[in-house]
């Protein structure tokens, strides 16, 4: 099976629609699959106009990373204990 060359925009706009479907369940494929063809922009420029998609990205790995329960960790049961 011969697999396709990407141009950029295709790269680009494969970065942005990961961005826009990631889940929980996926983000880290998601999040390595991004990364490779970021890795592939041939010019600063286009990395630069990725970047905000990958910072997205990273940040929902953050975020659910955190909150294995939805939002509801420990994280947040302790901000009212008083010390």
């Amino acid at each position: 099976m011969k697999l396709p060359m990407l141009s950029t925009g295709e790269k680009l706009a494969e970065i942005k629609r990961l961005y826009f479907r990631t889940t929980r369940q996926t983000i880290q494929a998601d999040l390595a699959k991004a990364l490779d063809l970021l890795k592939s922009l041939p010019a600063e420029e286009d990395r630069e106009r990725a970047a905000v998609f990958m910072e997205g990205l990273a940040e929902m790995r953050r975020d659910w990373a955190r909150s294995p329960g939805g939002g509801k960790g420990a994280r947040k049961k302790n901000v009212n204990k008083k010390t």
